[in-house]
């Protein structure tokens, strides 16, 4: 009898661990990811751990790596990031991605990388409030110092640089461990 009830009671722990391991794995699965580049996004992995696995993000990638700003953007942030499409590059000047890969540009392509990260997580509801707030255009200071301009176009929300170009967010709120991605179709450009 006594071992009868010590088999019952490993069975309903076993049971137990069992259900609690299979819950965990069933949150882990049901994660809010975004697909961006033919790859899920995670929100449990950084900035970083996430862009790399993006197809449409390989020229922003190798400009975060030749810029030493890798270690940064895997920091614990948060961060906002308005991410440019590898498409966003080739909208470029024939050759100023290739010249600002170059080791002695380096400062500059920092720049150029820190005017599309904003400190803080800024979701696309947050910044849609900013702009409400602001009668129709929200100022976001950037890491680089600069100001980019959130506004809204029908229910696309835009960004513009301080030169007058502007990028439209095609996929908002792909949200990080340390931060929100918000990819973008244009390269923004600071004041030079």
């Amino acid at each position: 009898m006594k071992n009868l009830k010590l088999v019952t009671l490993a069975a309903c722990v076993f049971t137990l661990i069992l259900s609690m391991n299979m819950s965990a794995q069933s949150k882990m699965m049901k994660q809010d990811t975004k697909m961006v580049g033919g790859a899920e996004m995670y929100p449990t992995k950084n900035i970083i751990e996430n862009a790399v696995n993006s197809k449409d993000h390989t020229t922003l990638v190798a400009a975060v790596k030749a810029a030493d700003l890798v270690d940064a953007l895997s920091s614990k942030g948060p961060f906002t990031v308005f991410a440019p499409t590898n498409s966003a590059f080739d909208k470029l000047p024939k050759g100023t991605v290739d010249n600002l890969l170059m080791t002695e540009n380096k400062m500059m392509l920092q720049t150029i990388l820190k005017y599309h990260v904003a400190s803080g997580k800024w979701n696309a509801s947050d910044i849609m409030k900013a702009i409400e707030k602001g009668n129709g255009k929200a100022k976001i200071e950037t890491l680089s110092g600069g100001i980019l301009t959130a506004w809204m176009k029908g229910k696309d929300l835009y960004l513009s640089d301080e030169n007058g170009n502007s990028a439209q967010v095609t996929i908002a709120d792909v949200n990080q461990s340390n931060g929100v991605i918000h990819v973008i179709d244009a390269v923004l450009l600071p004041k030079s």
